[in-house]
């Protein structure tokens, strides 16, 4: 069985960046602030797509909702424009504000004139319910905390942390510990090469329903955990970055590919669970004043979209069972437990051997 770079069932056949994370794409960069004390298990992760000011000089982005059982903020408007505006936080549900706040204020510092000659800005926050281990109700998540995690993406890329951490505290993964998840896949087309790299906030799926690399190990995990069947509940948030010259609308193809990803771990798309992808581009930017003129780019042929359709599928896939494998055991709210996959299944090989 081929591994990845964490040490987790590798999937997929096209190769990955150096990292196998989102951040093998130049100039992307990730923060987290995670927040664990008693029933206080949740946090705030940012994804900071380029470096400068993201307000004045956009990024295209397209756009897919899998299933909309969601309370997600800024959508609409890159639906309607393509471009995104402003880094992307992922909090807990009832966070969604605290964090839109956050990312206007750093909006506001950056540029004298939003709100006056200038538009508002659009905040682009993403959610998941994370109440079964955290007390959701408390409010814990500040502004000071999203600030902590954009302040760390500022400091450029690096390693991306994973499983636990930040956004990811208090998400649950088909019955499993879930979270953060990463990973990357290259791509050749004409004797060019492009990254695309994926970030998952995994909190979906069924127990009896997880497979991992093909092999269905849910029930027998559903049976170490006495688990009971139930519909699917949660929601998964899925980030897309490539450095492909794409328009929004070839983005947005290449965003709703990751269902297909989502799919192969097991995933239905259950009424109540929150589906949600974005894929933007790096290769170009989107100036914000009228006098600036708009790029000369060439994009890419709609031929050579397959392959980073199968990229965002892999990538999707992978960073799911990595936010697994990531994942460490937490006690949350109520004395709940939500327990890591590897801490179910320590014989994890001999077990997908036998699926």
């Amino acid at each position: 069985m081929e591994l990845s770079a964490l040490g987790a069932p590798r999937v997929g056949v096209l190769p990955a960046g150096a990292l196998d994370a989102i951040t093998d794409v130049p100039g992307v960069a990730l923060g987290h602030c995670t927040l664990a004390d008693g029933a206080t298990q949740t946090g705030a992760t940012v994804l900071l797509p380029q470096p400068g000011n993201l307000f004045l000089h956009k990024l295209p982005a397209g756009l897919a909702v899998i299933n909309g059982f969601g309370k997600s903020l800024g959508l609409m408007q890159v639906q309607e424009l393509g471009t995104l505006e402003s880094p992307i936080a992922l909090v807990s549900t009832l966070a969604v504000g605290t964090a839109a706040t956050a990312l206007v204020r750093d909006g506001l510092a950056q540029n004298p004139e939003l709100a006056r000659s200038l538009p508002t800005l659009n905040p682009l926050v993403f959610e998941c319910n994370d109440g079964w281990l955290n007390d959701a109700r408390a409010l814990a998540l500040q502004e000071s905390h999203v600030a902590q995690a954009l302040a760390v993406a500022c400091e450029g890329p690096g390693s991306v942390a994973q499983g636990s951490v930040g956004a990811g505290r208090g998400m649950s993964c088909h019955g499993l510990k879930g979270g953060i998840g990463s990973a990357s896949r290259r791509v050749a087309w004409q004797g060019r090469g492009f990254n695309l790299g994926a970030l998952v906030l995994a909190n979906q799926g069924r127990p009896e329903a997880l497979t991992i690399a093909g092999r269905r190990i849910g029930a027998q995990l559903q049976a170490r955990l006495h688990a009971d069947a139930g519909p699917e509940r949660g929601s998964i948030i899925v980030l897309l970055a490539t450095d492909a010259p794409l328009d929004a609308r070839q983005l947005g193809r290449v965003a709703r590919r990751a269902a297909a990803g989502l799919a192969r771990t097991g995933s239905d798309y259950g009424h109540g669970s929150g589906d949600i992808a974005l894929a933007f581009s790096t290769a170009w930017r989107v100036p914000q004043l009228a006098d600036e003129p708009m790029p000369a780019v060439a994009m890419l042929h709609e031929s050579a979209l397959d392959g980073l359709f199968q990229a965002a599928a892999e990538a999707t896939e992978q960073a799911i069972v990595h936010a697994l494998f990531a994942a460490t055991t937490v006690t949350g709210r109520d004395g709940r437990t939500r327990r890591a996959l590897t801490d179910v299944a320590p014989d994890w090989r001999a077990l997908m051997m036998t699926s």
